[in-house]
């Protein structure tokens, strides 16, 4: 069985749900956990195909800075999450600037952005600030593979969200990697093919 190991990242405002997007993802159960403070560190293994697995390694980090410790951070991630709260117009316009430091400190061997997906939390609630056509037209412009409206509390888009990054992420390894060229990955993930959860926590 081969195995992928992914260093993805979470970045975005404080409170706009990023450590809850993981426990979910994660551990399967919602809840509200308290502000990280520092650096939390996760993993979920997904079994990808009949001969690969997928190792994810899930780096959730405080907001409330950007982020002094970024090289650290940055270093070896293969894909990012920029996530915002759809009731807070500010962390949706603070998303560019996640961006542009996730481009300037992290990139594939050559030289391109690592794959990164744009999450717009908290759709479930009705005091909604952001619209989709504006979501949208910043996603494209700033070179996102995609966005996705999820919500942690009803489990929306959360296990397909991460799915469409990971096989964003394995087929830009088949063309970096001469190797992956020569095979077909088969990519048909369903949630009860997500095993092994586990969860650690890291320190910055």
């Amino acid at each position: 069985m081969e195995e992928h190991l992914m260093k993805i990242l979470m970045i975005g405002d404080s409170y706009v749900g990023k450590s809850a997007f993981v426990n979910r993802y994660v551990n399967g159960n919602f809840e509200c956990p308290k502000c990280t403070i520092g650096v939390d560190f996760s993993v979920k293994v997904l079994q990808w195909s009949e001969k690969e697995k997928v190792r994810l390694q899930l780096w959730d980090t405080a907001g409330q800075e950007r982020i002094s410790m970024m090289r650290v951070y940055y270093k070896g991630a293969l894909g990012c999450v920029v996530m915002f709260d759809v009731t807070n117009s500010s962390s949706f316009q603070h998303c560019l600037n996640w961006k542009q430091d996730l481009d300037n400190h992290a990139m594939l061997p050559n030289g391109d952005s690592i794959p990164c997906i744009l999450l717009a939390n908290k759709c479930d609630l009705p005091e909604r600030t952001v619209s989709a056509d504006r979501i949208d037209k910043f996603s494209k412009a700033n070179g996102f593979v995609t966005w996705m409206e999820t919500s942690v509390k009803e489990n929306t888009n959360i296990g397909e969200s991460m799915r469409r990054l990971v096989q964003e992420i394995m087929s830009v390894r088949s063309c970096l990697d001469p190797l992956h060229t020569r095979r077909q990955v088969t990519v048909n993930l369903q949630l009860d093919s997500e095993v092994d959860n586990s969860r650690r926590r890291g320190c910055c």
